[in-house]
């Protein structure tokens, strides 16, 4: 059984609170004039990390927290992120050291409210990859976009699929974008047109983030070793854009908007407990896709719509228990040709959907491509995005008594501008 990690700070012991010290997930803040550095969620404060340094409680150089990112930190490599996660349950656990809650000064200088703070993407993203390997967002999303009959191909239980998408695309929580033009075709009309995008959607998706750099082919099992932590991520997608592009070489432009990570990144260290798991252990694989330990996790997924009239709607609850291949086997999939892992990849997990119409992880499949509308609070449906939509995206780990939270990931989708090619 997970038992909570009590602490000196009253506030992270809170039943039901989702940065206690079992978690610490990094992020990347600015507060009191200083410049964003890194920061780690604890209770309703932020442990500004550089402090530590300084004050030596941590041996690490402070410029390595002083930067806008954790890619710093992430390339020190597994021991040193497993060493100052143990360091940091020392000085703030009730019963470690006293270094720190007795130094009044310093912990006013170290600790930062979250709501005197502002969020930023807590990490520098090298590369994206985003897969997809949810058998049931598989099947649904094929079945709408072709048929049942071809709705997978046959080599999706053989291998996680996958495209490389945009690191320049890739956004913070709380960035607002735009609605795309692209190249489509409606179905009553024989050429396409450049327009907006009609069809404009969400998809919830945890990402990978990759810690250490690899050089050569890694098995699903050395995989898992790469891996620094999970994020939230909103992949936004233009699904009419999408439907025309996709033949023969899959997404393109309709994936290239905008990809919204979340605000903190948990460590598979705080993720430990909640191992499930998954599709792909029941099916015969190529040697270095077989993992021999649960694979996936037991996290739970909330994703709330809000419009511009303030009214939040929970479109869907998922878990990522539903997914079908890992980013363990995904990481060592990417491998095999020989491409190298780097510092700050970023693996999306695909879409999370799940085998109810309550967990499904888009629009595209919660309102069947626009034929079964959802209905909003306000009385309002939707079948897509409509300008002004906010998405919001949650996730938390219940691991019996402790609750390890992700934060929100949140984006709100403007009108598109004028046709970019008429003066």
């Amino acid at each position: 059984m997970t038992k909570l990690i009590v602490s000196w700070l009253p506030e992270a012991n809170r039943k039901g609170c989702l940065f206690p010290l079992n978690n610490l997930p990094y992020g990347v803040f600015s507060a009191r004039g200083n410049p964003p550095r890194c920061g780690i969620a604890l209770g309703s404060d932020i442990v500004d990390a550089a402090v530590l340094a300084e004050a030596g409680l941590l041996e690490i150089d402070p410029l390595t927290f002083q930067q806008p990112h954790w890619n710093a930190f992430m390339a020190l490599g597994p021991k040193v992120w497993l060493d100052v996660r143990s360091r940091l349950i020392a000085l703030f656990r009730e019963d470690g050291e006293a270094a720190l809650r007795e130094q009044e000064q310093l912990c006013r200088k170290a600790l930062v409210s979250m709501s005197d703070a502002e969020l930023h993407k807590p990490f520098s993203v090298t590369e994206f990859t985003d897969f997809f390997s949810s058998w049931h967002h598989a099947f649904n999303a094929g079945s709408l976009f072709r048929s049942p009959e071809d709705a997978v191909p046959p080599n999706w239980k053989h291998m996680p699929i996958g495209y490389n998408g945009r690191a320049s695309s890739v956004v913070g929580s709380g960035t607002k974008i735009r609605r795309p033009w692209g190249q489509l075709k409606h179905p009553d009309q024989i050429e396409p047109v450049f327009e907006p995008s009609r069809k404009f959607d969400f998809e919830l998706e945890l990402g990978a983030i990759v810690g250490t750099s690899t050089n050569g082919p890694v098995t699903a099992e050395d995989a898992d070793d790469v891996i620094f932590g999970y994020i939230l991520v909103n992949d936004w997608s233009a699904r009419d854009i999408q439907t025309w592009e996709s033949r023969p070489l899959g997404p393109f432009q309709a994936k290239a908007t905008a990809t919204t990570v979340g605000n903190w990144i948990v460590s598979k260290f705080a993720l430990e407990p909640s191992r499930t798991g998954g599709g792909s252990e029941n099916d015969d694989l190529l040697p270095y896709l077989q993992v021999h330990r649960p694979n996936l996790y037991d996290i739970d997924f909330e994703v709330t719509l809000m419009p511009e009239d303030g009214k939040e709607t929970t479109i869907t609850r998922s878990n990522h228990r539903h997914m079908y291949f890992s980013a363990a086997q995904q990481i060592a999939h990417h491998t095999t040709s020989g491409c190298p892992m780097r510092v700050g990849d970023l693996i999306g997990s695909g879409t999370i959907s799940g085998p109810t119409d309550e967990s499904l992880g888009c629009l595209l499949e919660l309102s069947q491509n626009g034929n079964r509308p959802l209905k909003l609070q306000n009385g309002a449906v939707r079948r897509f995005l409509d300008d002004g939509d906010s998405i919001r995206i949650t996730g938390i780990a219940q691991q019996q008594e402790v609750s390890i939270g992700f934060g929100d990931c949140n984006g709100q989708l403007l009108s598109a501008l004028h046709d970019p090619y008429t003066a």
